[in-house]
């Protein structure tokens, strides 16, 4: 589904592509008893700022327009809450966060009369909630009330505690019923995730909680989807059964997510996409190591690396070592069609985090989105804290827009140096990634002092810790833009015309008479030298000297 940023009729309007990954770490599996959820939002010619609906109390009577998240049409009007909280991104100032993934489904069951679509459901979640069971009851509710018009959807909701799947198709214009659902809480101590493909199956065989719709069921059996026992429903399996697309391009995301943190090897072929027969993959795992910040980072970063869907494992990832690909996922050649792989990272996102729950301290300091305005592998996860009202004008930036560069714009620098790094980067990358790193440690060296100073100011003043934690984000999404200008014009100069300067802490070496010192020219990977010569024979071979 195409996707449209329509930032003048919305505060914070980003859409989404059926091309979404969310991760789930509960807080049992995590090194300090945080909660982790995390979101890539991808599509192409998507461009997006940091989102931000301030808090309000609304008089009795007050509408709401539902502004559709993918077209920006108007649905009209709903009633409005009698209080909504603070949302900053994806995460609320009681420590809620709601992210998704679109897989589709059956065509026929979208409505196109139900009047909330999946991307305002979200945020309506956010604005009425306080836990993640809440959530679930505000979302469900209003779709029961106003009608779903999206397709098949897969919500991540979260707290500090908690951490749900909720699954969601409407009824197809049914007239005495709207939407069906069925919503998973995920064990504590499993991770979990999904990726664009309907996770949730037989949820009988599930030891958790299983909340769903009254009609979850009965709807399939009245269209002649399902006739067997109600304990064998399968609600992917009848909703949306995966097919090579759902396994390869989706599930295999979430197969490599798992791999990380436990042997997957047994359900490879399930990911792989082209064994009928092959053994599905678990809704969730247990990893078998407590689970860091750092980590989720890392899955978010992921091309497969060192597995049997590695993107550096053809002549695709070209002369520096690229682990991209251009899209569309299929493409054909001499009349068949092919496909390329799909990881969590990649370069169409135009949006990324790592959303951080923490019960133990003060709602207001506890959660943190650690944001990313562009893919997170080429740019830096900068924290942001959910109490936070301001942002840095390079996550919202005045008159920037999908065809509006502005170097005042994280996602128009952070693309710019990217875009640099993409068809260079063996040679490129690991300049980025020191900068990138060093960011991010800066951070983590920076998170208890600056969270033990905050709690101090809310021991005797909320409204100065508040204050205290925005500037904070601020000030560092302000050194994020400015060291990226600085490592997008270290780029040009150190790697111009694909050779390397020589530099040293930064600075180019010269000669002693002032000159640069001459470049480096190392040539193409050894990956590359390999896939030329074994292609194209001694065409290119230099003759032996007599």
């Amino acid at each position: 589904m195409k996707k449209l940023l329509l930032a003048v009729m919305l505060v914070c309007s980003f859409g989404t592509a059926k091309a979404c990954t969310n991760f789930i770490a509960t807080k049992g599996a995590t090194t300090d008893g945080s909660v982790y959820v995390t979101y890539s939002a991808d599509d192409y010619g998507l461009f997006t700022n940091l989102c931000h609906y301030a808090a309000g109390k609304h008089a009795k009577g007050t509408k709401r327009e539902i502004i559709d998240y993918d077209s920006g049409e108007s649905h009209g009007f709903i009633d409005e809450a009698a209080e909504t909280y603070n949302v900053i991104g994806n995460i609320n100032e009681y420590q809620v966060s709601i992210g998704e993934t679109t897989y589709g489904g059956r065509d026929e069951m979208v409505d196109p009369n139900g009047q909330i679509d999946y991307g305002s459901l979200m945020y309506l979640g956010l604005q009425r909630s306080k836990t993640a069971r809440e959530a679930i009851k505000v979302m469900t509710e209003l779709v029961d009330k106003y009608g779903y018009q999206s397709s098949g959807e897969s919500f991540t909701i979260a707290d500090p505690n908690e951490v749900w799947i909720l699954e969601m198709m409407g009824c197809g214009g049914d007239k005495k019923q709207k939407v069906v659902w069925v919503a998973v809480r995920i064990p504590d101590g499993m991770i979990s995730g999904h990726a664009n493909q309907a996770r949730i199956g037989q949820f009988s065989t599930y030891n958790t909680e299983v909340i769903t719709s009254k009609n979850c069921i009965k709807f399939a059996r009245e269209k002649g989807w399902f006739t067997g026992k109600d304990k064998d429903f399968n609600w992917k399996m009848v909703y949306a059964a995966p097919d090579f697309g759902g396994r390869r391009y989706c599930d295999a995301r979430v197969w490599s997510f798992f791999n990380h943190f436990c042997d997957m090897s047994e359900y490879l072929p399930w990911a792989m996409g082209k064994d009928k027969n092959a053994k599905d993959m678990p809704l969730w795992v247990k990893p078998n190591k407590q689970i860091t910040l750092e980590d989720m980072k890392m899955s978010m970063r992921d091309h497969y690396e060192g597995t049997a869907l590695s993107t550096l494992n053809d002549c695709g990832q070209g002369s520096w070592n690229m682990p991209y690909r251009p899209t569309p996922l299929e493409f054909e050649y001499n009349g068949k069609k092919y496909f390329t792989e799909r990881p969590a990272s990649t370069q169409q996102s135009a949006f990324s985090y790592v959303c951080q729950l923490r019960g133990w301290l003060p709602r207001e300091i506890g959660g943190i989105i650690w944001f990313a305005n562009d893919e997170g592998n080429t740019t830096v996860y900068v924290p942001i804290y959910c109490s936070n009202t301001e942002r840095a004008e390079c996550f919202n930036t005045p008159g920037a827009d999908a065809v509006t560069f502005s170097d005042k714009n994280a996602f128009w620098v952070c693309n710019w140096v990217a875009n640099m790094v993409y068809p260079r980067y063996s040679q490129m990358f690991p300049s980025l990634k020191a900068v990138r790193d060093r960011l991010e440690n800066e951070y983590k060296t920076n998170q208890p002092q600056i969270e033990a100073k905050a709690q101090e100011l809310y021991a005797t003043d909320k409204a100065a810790a508040i204050k205290f934690l925005n500037d904070y984000s601020v000030q560092k999404s302000n050194e994020m833009l400015a060291e990226w200008k600085q490592l997008a014009t270290y780029l040009i100069v150190k790697f111009n015309d694909m050779a390397i300067k020589p530099d040293k802490d930064g600075k180019f070496l010269r000669t002693e008479s002032g000159f640069a010192v001459r470049p480096e020219r190392p040539g193409m990977s050894q990956e590359a030298r390999k896939v030329l010569v074994e292609t194209t024979g001694d065409k290119f071979e230099v003759p032996t000297q007599k």
